[in-house]
């Protein structure tokens, strides 16, 4: 018996441009596949920065929150009443809206993300803030993140070339009550498909520059334990004792609830589901033309194999090699080229669209299940073929 595999590997070479064209083809799916999978990533890992920026054990929100970007306040006592359990060790308000940042260079106002914190207490765990927040301490002072979309003019550029940089930000409902405010430091953090730019500055500015807000009604609550805290069982005690206006979250609550927010309560998110899939759609369709289109060019030798006593098992196993030899070969450009876009579609948008090993493992999985599929269908023509009629 001649080896399947061998005569599957002379059957896609046969044809030297095919082969190439083949290939491409199944790279396409590929590249397509991995930017699908890269934005939808990309989406819900931006959404969350802020949250895995944040310092503390438990965050406090209030029942009607959605995400960060739709932000309901709630009493800042309630953050303050968890100091009575022995557990806390301490606690950090932080505020958190949208403003309005006048580009210097052209008057344009875009909208930006400003975060009040209080300076004196432990907020983030990132060094390239820590380092810059005592600048905060001083009023209408504000540090900036040089990863914010270059709509806001040049910022970053004129604070590292040593000049004095001012920006102006306003209410985003009254853009004429515009507050100035000093740039003392940079951070790098990025933007999100809901936020543009941040900015961070002392609770006591951002009340200033957002007049309308009260200083009682906090968005976020960061609860800080003491070491020998089990977090889980003081969430419980929080929950059991505390009014029931807010929500007590872990970390990874906290950011799953974010991204149940992007994922199924906005309609980006369903089209970012629905791309994935019609891109699976799509790949099981173009594997299954190239895979027929072969069988059909070859389908005398198949029907030659027949006529000599190879089985239809035999042949079958062919046309699932020849997929899998196709879905290899074609990955490794796939992957190669993909990655190059990441690094381009990271570099304009600033948005973590990041190639890692585990998305390599799901993307080729879906590849190699999308060829076989296809193959399983293009193996009927195979099957109904009868060599007395071919000859």
């Amino acid at each position: 018996m001649i080896s399947s595999i061998f005569l599957a590997w002379l059957q896609l070479i046969h044809n030297r441009t095919r082969f190439v064209a083949t290939l491409g083809g199944v790279a396409f799916i590929v590249v397509l596949i991995f930017m699908q999978v890269g934005f939808q990533d990309g989406l819900y890992d931006s959404s969350v920065k802020v949250h895995e920026s944040l310092q503390g054990n438990l965050f406090l929100t209030s029942t009607q929150y959605k995400s960060l970007t739709s932000l309901q306040s709630f009493p800042r006592t309630r953050l303050y009443q968890t100091l009575a359990f022995d557990e806390v060790a301490s606690v950090s308000p932080v505020y958190v809206q949208f403003g309005k940042l006048k580009n210097i260079d052209t008057g344009r106002k875009s909208s930006i993300y400003v975060i009040g914190i209080n300076p004196s207490k432990p907020t983030f765990h990132r060094t390239d803030i820590n380092q810059n927040v005592h600048h905060l301490q001083r009023p209408d002072v504000a540090i900036y993140d040089q990863d914010s979309r270059p709509e806001f003019g040049p910022i970053s550029k004129t604070f590292e070339q040593g000049g004095t940089t001012h920006i102006e930000v306003s209410p985003y409902t009254e853009v004429t009550l515009s507050t100035r405010l000093e740039i003392a430091g940079l951070f790098t953090m990025g933007p999100s498909f809901g936020v543009d730019g941040n900015l961070i500055t002392s609770s006591s500015t951002f009340l200033r520059t957002f007049r309308e807000r009260k200083v009682a009604e906090i968005d976020i609550g960061l609860v800080t334990l003491l070491p020998s805290a089990d977090a889980r069982q003081v969430q419980k005690s929080l929950v059991a004792n505390l009014p029931k206006d807010i929500n007590v979250l872990t970390l990874p609550e906290f950011i799953s609830l974010e991204k149940h927010y992007w994922s199924e309560r906005t309609p980006i998110g369903f089209v970012f589901r629905l791309m994935v899939a019609m891109g699976f759609i799509v790949g099981i369709g173009i594997a299954y033309q190239i895979l027929y289109s072969n069988i059909s060019t070859h389908l005398v030798e198949y029907a030659t194999l027949k006529a000599i006593g190879h089985t239809n098992r035999y042949l079958l196993g062919m046309i699932f090699q020849q997929a899998l030899v196709l879905a290899t070969l074609g990955s490794i450009p796939g992957v190669i080229i993909s990655t190059l876009l990441y690094g381009a579609t990271r570099h304009v948008t600033h948005l973590p669209v990041i190639m890692t090993a585990d998305k390599i493992l799901l993307v080729l999985s879906s590849v190699f299940a999308m060829c076989l599929i296809s193959a399983a269908l293009a193996s009927q023509k195979l099957r109904s073929a009868d060599p007395a009629d071919i000859f």
